[in-house]
């Protein structure tokens, strides 16, 4: 069973649809007792990360997704999912993030040329091997909508995009059971279907 985590953080359906059309047994939830149990979990999101933060800690449960990583179940946070997994965000000062994650979320710099948010197509720039990444094609597009990037050591990257000159982190790893996809893999295709694919094939 794979366990979307219901926080009231945008995106969750169409997360939980895309895992559908895989034939996967998918619960939406926030029950601590249920989100134990899954095989995987994912941390689904939109919006801010100092909402986000808010209403994580307003349904306690920033201790039981600290318990399921420190269990070994495979885990991925989508979009801001992936922000909070860091331990700051430069949108919300002096909120702490869950701190799965070493590392902080700057927005993407203003440059000539460049538009913020982000949004749109880019192609995947594969950088460490990622479980999650396995089997793509060699021409891998995902589909991006963010202001915000993480920074983060180079061990943790699995993959980037080039947007200008910028070098903006994808997909985030921490060599375990974390991942992380700033895009939107339920919205981008049979490239992002296979990357969920690949996930909900994982052994905690």
């Amino acid at each position: 069973m794979i366990a979307l985590i219901d926080y009231d953080a945008g995106n969750i359906k169409s997360v939980e649809k895309a895992f559908q059309s895989l034939g996967k047994e998918v619960v939406l939830t926030r029950d601590p007792d249920v989100l134990k149990r899954a095989d995987h979990v994912v941390l689904p999101g939109v919006g801010s990360f100092g909402d986000a933060m808010e209403n994580l800690n307003r349904y306690h449960l920033v201790p039981v997704i600290h318990e399921i990583v420190e269990k070994g179940t495979p885990f991925l946070g989508i979009c801001l999912g992936l922000q909070i997994l860091f331990e700051r965000s430069e949108e919300s000062p002096g909120v702490a993030g869950l701190g799965l994650l070493k590392g902080e979320i700057l927005r993407i710099p203003d440059k000539e040329g460049l538009k913020i948010p982000h949004m749109g197509w880019n192609k995947l720039e594969m950088q460490n091997d990622c479980p999650i990444l396995r089997n793509l094609p060699e021409e891998s597009y995902v589909y991006f909508v963010h202001s915000y990037q993480a920074v983060v050591p180079d061990e943790y990257l699995a993959a980037y995009v080039e947007y200008g000159t910028a070098k903006i982190p994808a997909m985030v790893y921490d060599g375990k059971t974390v991942y992380g996809a700033q895009f939107h893999p339920e919205k981008s295709g049979e490239v992002g279907l296979q990357i969920l694919r690949n996930f909900g094939g994982l052994i905690g």
